[in-house]
This record gives C-alpha cells, structure tokens and sequence, in this order.
C-alpha cells in the first residue's frame, strides 16, 4: 500500500540561508519570505541558533565541513543545496554534506517553494528510516544478549529448551522483562570474569 505524501504547512518556518553575500539571495529571500518564512542570512558559518532551524540553505560552490555545528551528514533539519556549479567533486561534497534537495543558482522567480516540500519530505523519510535501523539494531542486540544468556545457563548442565525456561522463570522472579533478564545474567556473568553465581544464576 502507497504512503499518502501530506504536504506540510511552511508558513512560520525558519530558514538559514548560509551563502556569501550575493544579489541573487534578495529573490531567494522574496521567495521564502511569500511562502511565509522567516528568513536568516549568514556567512561564513551558521550560528549556534541555527540549530533550531525548520531549513538551511548552504552554498555547494564554496561550503566547507567546518560551517556546520554537527556531524558531516548528520544536519537536525532539512537541507537545500544551493548549486552554480555542477562540478562532480561539488556536487558531492553538497551529498556528503546532507543536502536533502537543491536549488540552482542563480535563483530565480521560482523553485524555492518545491524544493522545500522535497527537502522536508527527504529528511523524514531519512529520519524514519533511521529509526527503524536503529530499533532493528536494538532488536539484534537483544536477540543476541537472549542467546548468549542461554547459552551460559546451558553450559551448566542444561539443554538449550531447560536454560530458556530457566531465564524466563528468572525474569519473572525478578520482575523484570526477558531481555532484561538476559541482560543481567550476561552482566553478572560479566561482572565476575566468567565465574558463575549460583546465587544470580541458579
């Protein structure tokens, strides 16, 4: 089934737009500033208060890493790439950099309005595909902290089906959920440089 694309509202948004000082900016500004923005010029490097920002604009012919208070590719809101040159060595470094859409220079009339829509619609998708990975990741971690306190409840002397009950039975002793029951019998195990407690692990 197809994901309906809502198209959000943008009126009230601000917008970072960090490019050296330029005359085409006023029709980028004109633009924003119709569809409702409040609009941030700067240059060279975005302020701390960028970082509340709903968009950043940046300059893809003279950007550099540094400009950016965070981590490459790892911006809190959608990014636009403003591009003169398609230079592949520009192009990307704008794509390492983030950009979740772009816009060519000179800016004209027209074009802010859907590269934002495509920005802020890109860096969801990225957003929420970040969390998935990450809760698949969490999700393996247990898996694997599950098998490994099995794994050690077994090398006592029990099959593989009497440890997982075993860790079960000790979850609900301890009142607490079976991947947190894994979790401290790893760390007890941990704790102790392989030994076993008989008191932690029965």
């Amino acid at each position: 089934m197809t994901r309906r694309i809502q198209i959000p509202v943008l009126g009230g948004a601000r917008a970072y737009v960090l490019h050296r000082p330029h005359p085409m900016l006023q029709a980028l500004e004109r633009q924003l500033r119709a569809i409702g923005l409040e609009v941030v010029q700067c240059w060279p490097e975005l302020p701390a208060e960028a970082l509340s920002a709903d968009f950043v604009f940046f300059d893809a012919d003279q950007g550099y890493d540094a400009q950016f208070p965070w981590a490459t590719g790892q911006s809190p809101m959608p990014m636009i790439a403003l591009i003169g040159s398609e230079a592949p060595g520009r192009i990307e470094w704008s794509l390492e950099a983030g950009a979740h859409a772009q816009l060519l220079k000179p800016v004209g009339d027209g074009g802010a309005y859907s590269a934002l829509l495509i920005a802020r619609i890109a860096f969801e998708a990225r957003q929420s595909l970040s969390a998935e990975i990450a809760d698949l990741r969490r999700r393996l971690d247990e898996r694997q902290t599950v098998v490994r306190a099995v794994t050690l409840l077994a090398a006592r002397g029990k099959s593989e089906s009497e440890a997982y009950d075993q860790l079960r039975q000790m979850a609900m002793a301890w009142r607490v959920s079976f991947e947190d029951g894994a979790r401290r019998v790893v760390a007890s195990h941990d704790a102790q440089g392989g030994a076993n407690d008989r008191s932690d692990l029965g």
